[in-house]
């Protein structure tokens, strides 16, 4: 992905470097805008090729988020350990510095045993909030707020809408909950998913329905000769997709050599599934960033990666009808295919979660 690239060498050309916001965390150096565009209708998958990506944790992360769930044991079962950090960090704000606390690799080992359940200080919290903590919990974090927003269902309410009223601007799903944050292990970064609709021509609509349906050669034949109104009608009844899905998403915080290149492909599956859901083509994927930065610590990582020819794009294909929530809600890791897929070797980074040394 050249767009990629070019974010890189853009930063690295232009980028001012800042100390962090965050405690135990390094400089970074960045801009204050960012943007890469993807068109999915063409059928390619924005998946970098430029180094190795971990598919499986990508559609693993996403599953967690659109159930709702904020505990790490179904990602640590699953060999995803990027939010590990975070977890382990929000355990450590629960324990403070009392004896007995495990260590990073006893918790995520009682994780794994699916032993849940820890004990009070002197029998209870602190703060009331923590009455409910299980190991593993993150709090109200990304699968929450998608879910369980002030007791709204965003998931739920775009799909809805999509199907509804199309053309409304109200299909955004926002994580970004300020009463919520004292329960959140940390805010979100990618924050504000809009989906807009764009209507099909119908000449669109009937090179889509020849290509994927393949229809018999008689109806080929004689649809030429029906009126607009007629083929319209066929089309309709055919369920022939009447819209383009595009998706914008805006990402507060982006840490451009790990993090974006994971969420440009969440976010283009999260589209994909959407759209597919919806009887919509996936359009235009939109990634927007807002603090567009390279830790200082990833340079040399960055400068390697930009020496490196991008190969071409895959495919990624959904290999189950979804026709509602509850079909995107039982989708597994099996029922995703990459098709096509050839890249470089891993590059190896530090992942920071702004635990101390």
């Amino acid at each position: 992905m050249k767009q990629y690239l070019d974010l890189l060498q853009n930063i690295l050309d232009n980028g001012i470097e800042k100390e962090s916001g965050r405690a135990n965390m390094p400089n970074t150096f960045g801009l204050s805008f960012g943007n890469i565009q993807m068109d999915l209708s063409k059928g390619k998958f924005p998946l970098l090729t430029t180094k190795k990506m971990y598919l499986k944790g990508i559609i693993h992360e996403l599953l967690w988020f659109l159930r709702g769930d904020t505990n790490i044991k179904y990602l640590v079962d699953n060999n995803v350990n990027i939010w590990n950090g975070d977890a382990y960090r929000w355990y450590l704000k629960h324990w403070g510095e009392s004896d007995g606390k495990y260590s990073m690799e006893e918790f995520i080992e009682k994780i794994k045993e699916g032993d849940l359940n820890t004990y009070t200080k002197n029998g209870d919290w602190d703060n009331p909030i923590f009455n409910t903590y299980k190991l593993g919990d993150l709090g109200k974090v990304y699968g929450h707020q998608w879910r369980n927003q002030n007791e709204v269902d965003q998931l739920k309410d775009v799909i809805d809408g999509l199907r509804d009223n199309p053309y409304s601007r109200y299909h955004i799903i926002d994580g970004w909950n300020k009463a919520d944050f004292p329960e959140m292990a940390l805010p979100p970064c990618h924050l504000l998913y809009h989906f807009i609709v764009r209507p099909l021509s119908n000449e669109e609509r009937i090179n889509w329905w020849f290509h994927n349906r393949k229809p018999n050669r008689d109806v080929v034949d004689s649809f030429d000769e029906d009126s607009v109104e007629k083929q319209i009608e066929y089309l309709d009844s055919s369920d022939v997709p009447k819209f383009y899905l595009d998706l914008n998403m805006y990402q507060r915080s982006c840490d451009t050599l790990l993090g974006v290149p994971f969420n440009i492909a969440s976010m283009s599956l999260l589209l994909m599934i959407i759209a597919k859901a919806s009887n919509m083509i996936p359009g235009i994927s939109n990634w927007i960033g807002g603090d567009t930065h390279l830790y200082v610590d990833h340079i040399d990582q960055v400068k390697e990666q930009l020496t490196r020819e991008p190969f071409e794009l895959p495919y990624l294909l959904i290999n189950k009808g979804l026709n509602s929530l509850e079909d995107i809600l039982e989708l597994t890791i099996d029922d995703f295919e990459l098709v096509g897929y050839n890249s470089h070797n891993k590059i190896k980074a530090e992942l920071f979660t702004g635990l101390k040394k």
